[in-house]
């Protein structure tokens, strides 16, 4: 059993011990499952449907490249694992079961490590639960997006708003007790009536946390055929909510989870206390994290690169244990500079903000002397709190964030 196996390399030693050491070199592990059953209508990630065969042949090549990272990542301990897609729950048990094994095998994962899995209704069943919960999942994303069935057929889901339920509450028999239900917003046809009647259904279900995110009309997507222009054609389709409509949206969505015990730690993602997600926590932080599978990106020593997006060359480079295939696209060292940036604008996603202190660590620099006059003139705009220590957008500096984030590009 996984568990067993898990035992056996913390007593063993066989890749070291899952415990944390202060000081250690912390690393997020994201493994990306690039398959689904339907390609929805406003999704421009990298992923589709195919045939058992494809994923079964994708599964060992993933298992070569992750069991290829066990001696350059050695010196790392792994605090927080996502498998995310396309639909991770679109793979059978034993598929699963195989890549944990690889990951168990290949890296120091914590004890304590966050290890989510994103599921879609429609792709879930009690076996695939019994088998995440053996091999450590310890948290589920649940992509609901809408509580209404005619916005899920626009956006073309696969699911109803009844087989999602079903799904929650298998999970929850299951005895998973760290859920997020993930939501769309501004859907085409949406009011704030109707979008308040999807966030009381979610939040009355109870789940540890909600993602609420704006629907962005993608290039290359059937959405952008019906919406990429300035009006839909023909009015074939319900039109997208305009600008004051998706602001009073977005201004309710906080209002009402917030009443309903949920803290807006992010732009777009609510929790109760606690249940924060680590592994996304990470990334506005910037901490290192390694992607595995097609297309995954990585952030390791101020390099960002990512894989091939070229599902015949990922695979051609792991049919071997040793391959002299480079899967790595776009590597960029980051400068002091590019990190400054970065730094600025994931970390103010936070309700939180950034440290004044975290900034000086981690660049050996006063904030003020970087970033002085754009703070003033933030300050002086309302887009920005200069709270002692801290430093984070005002309500309306979140309405316009990405002009709050422009202002600290060189």
């Amino acid at each position: 059993m996984m568990t067993e196996k898990r035992q056996k390399i913390s007593e063993n030693g066989e890749n070291g011990s899952g415990t944390h050491v202060k000081g250690e070199k912390e690393l997020e592990l994201y493994v990306h499952i690039p398959f689904c059953a339907r390609k929805c209508a406003y999704c421009d990630f990298l992923s589709g449907p195919t045939d058992e065969e494809t994923r079964k042949a994708y599964v060992r090549a993933l298992e070569t490249e992750i069991r290829g990272k066990k001696e350059e990542y050695k010196e790392y301990c792994v605090s927080t694992v996502f498998v995310g897609g396309g639909t991770p729950s679109i793979l059978d048990g034993d598929d699963t079961a195989r890549i944990f094994a690889a990951l168990y095998e290949s890296f120091r994962i914590r004890d304590d490590a966050e290890i989510t899995m994103e599921v879609n209704p429609g792709t879930v069943t009690e076996e695939k639960l019994a088998v995440w919960k053996e091999v450590g999942v310890n948290r589920l994303s649940i992509g609901l997006q809408s509580a209404d069935d005619r916005e899920l057929r626009l956006l073309g889901r696969i699911h109803t708003y009844k087989e999602f339920l079903e799904t929650y509450e298998q999970a929850r028999r299951a005895g998973f007790q760290n859920i997020n239900i993930d939501l769309i917003s501004a859907i085409p046809g949406q009011t704030v009536q109707s979008w308040e009647t999807t966030l009381t259904k979610t939040a009355d279900l109870g789940p540890e946390h909600i993602s609420a995110y704006s629907l962005i009309v993608e290039e290359g997507t059937p959405f952008y055929d019906r919406y990429g222009h300035q009006n839909n054609d023909g009015n074939a389709w319900p039109p997208l909510p305009d600008e004051d409509e998706e602001r009073r949206i977005y201004k309710r969505t906080k209002s009402f989870l917030e009443e309903r015990g949920y803290r807006r730690y992010e732009i777009s993602n609510y929790a109760r206390p606690g249940y924060e997600c680590r592994h996304n926590l990470g990334y506005w932080d910037r901490k290192e994290y390694l992607g595995l599978g097609l297309g995954a990106s990585s952030l390791v020593n101020s390099r960002r690169f990512h894989n091939t997006a070229d599902i015949d060359i990922y695979m051609k480079a792991f049919r071997t244990e040793r391959s002299d295939i480079n899967i790595y696209e776009d590597v960029e060292k980051l400068s002091i500079q590019d990190c400054m940036e970065e730094f600025m604008f994931l970390g103010l996603r936070k309700t939180d903000g950034i440290s004044r202190t975290d900034f000086a660590h981690a660049f050996h620099s006063d904030i003020n002397e970087i970033y002085g006059l754009q703070l003033k003139k933030l300050e002086k705009e309302g887009l920005i709190l200069l709270n002692g220590e801290r430093i984070l957008l005002t309500e309306r500096g979140t309405d316009v964030s990405n002009l709050v984030f422009v202002e600290f590009m060189f």
